[in-house]
C-alpha cells in the first residue's frame, strides 16, 4: 500500500522542507521507496536533493492532464526520487481561479502514479492557499512539522481546523498522521515548554521524537545531502531515523 503523506504547516521556517528530505532519507535507509513530490514554489527541497525544474508541474497541474510519473527525477540522495517545483508554481492559485475541482486535479495525477513508491511525500508552501489544499485532498495522511516558539503554537489551530474542513468536504481519507516538534532548542526552557503544551494539547500526534536543532542540519542544504548522509552520526540523523521509526509504526496500524 502506498502511503501519500502533505508535509503541511502555513507559517513559514517551521521545518517543512528539512522534515520532508531528511524522513525521505531515512525511511529508504529502512528500505522503503520515497518520492518526494516539491509543491512550494521556492523549490527548496528541489534545490537540497540536486534537481530543478521548470514550467512543466505547473503545465501538468494547469492542464489537467499528462503523467506525474514523467516529471520524477533522481536525486542527489541514494534512492531517493523527486518532482521538481519552479518558480512557476507561484502564478498557480490564478491560472486554477474559477476552475471547477481544481483541488482534485493533484490526487488523480498522484493517484494514477505506478506503484514504485511505498510512500509520496507532498512538500507544501506556507500557505493555506490551492497548492496545499491539493496536497491534503491527495493525501491520506499530514505531518505537520512544527517549530518549538510560542507562535508557531498559534497558527496550528487553524491549519487543523483546515484540515478537519477538507476531511469533511473533499477527502473523508485525510488523517493527522503526526506533529513533528523541530528546531528544538534543548537549551532552553522555553523550546521544552512549547513541546509539553504540543503534548497536553494534542496527546499521541505528537511524535515521542523531537527534531533537536543543530548547525549540521543548516549546513545540509548547502551540500545537497540529507543529515543521514551529511552527518550520519550526529543528534540530526539520530533523531529524523526514530520519527521515520515512529512513522512506519503509523502507518502499518493504519494500513
Amino acid at each position: 500500500m502506498r502511503h501519500v503523506l502533505a508535509v503541511v504547516n502555513q507559517k513559514g521556517g517551521a521545518g517543512k522542507t528539512t522534515t520532508t528530505v531528511n524522513l525521505a532519507a531515512a525511511l529508504v535507509e529502512r528500505k522503503k521507496r520515497v518520492l518526494v513530490v516539491d509543491l512550494d514554489a521556492q523549490a527548496s527541497a528541489s534545490s537540497w536533493l540536486g534537481t530543478s525544474g521548470q514550467a512543466e508541474l505547473f503545465e501538468l497541474l494547469t492542464a489537467g492532464d499528462g503523467r506525474l510519473e514523467e516529471l520524477v527525477q533522481k536525486s542527489s540522495a541514494g534512492g531517493v526520487d523527486v518532482v521538481a517545483s519552479s518558480s512557476w508554481l507561484v502564478g498557480l492559485d490564478k491560472a486554477l481561479a474559477g476552475e471547477v475541482g481544481a483541488e482534485t486535479i493533484l490526487r488523480r495525477l498522484i493517484d494514477a502514479l505506478p506503484d514504485r513508491w511505498d510512500f509520496v511525500l507532498l512538500d507544501c508552501p506556507p500557505s493555506l492557499g490551492t497548492l496545499s489544499v491539493s496536497a491534503l485532498v491527495a493525501a491520506r495522511g499530514v505531518l505537520v512539522p512544527v517549530e518549538a516558539s510560542v507562535l508557531a503554537l498559534s497558527g496550528l489551530a487553524a491549519l487543523i481546523k483546515t484540515v478537519e474542513t477538507v476531511k469533511q468536504r473533499l477527502n473523508p481519507e485525510l488523517e493527522i498522521t503526526a506533529i513533528v516538534p523541530c528546531r528544538v532548542d534543548a537549551r532552553t526552557n522555553l523550546a521544552q515548554d512549547v513541546v509539553d503544551r504540543l503534548r497536553e494539547r494534542f496527546g499521541k500526534l505528537v511524535t515521542r521524537t523531537v527534531i533537536r536543532e543543530t548547525v549540521k542540519l543548516r549546513e545540509a542544504p548547502s551540500f545537497r545531502k540529507p543529515i543521514t548522509e551529511y552527518d550520519p552520526h550526529g543528534h540530526g540523523a539520530e533523531d529524523f531515523r526514530a520519527v521515520a521509526g515512529e512513522l512506519l509504526k503509523r502507518t502499518d496500524r493504519r494500513s
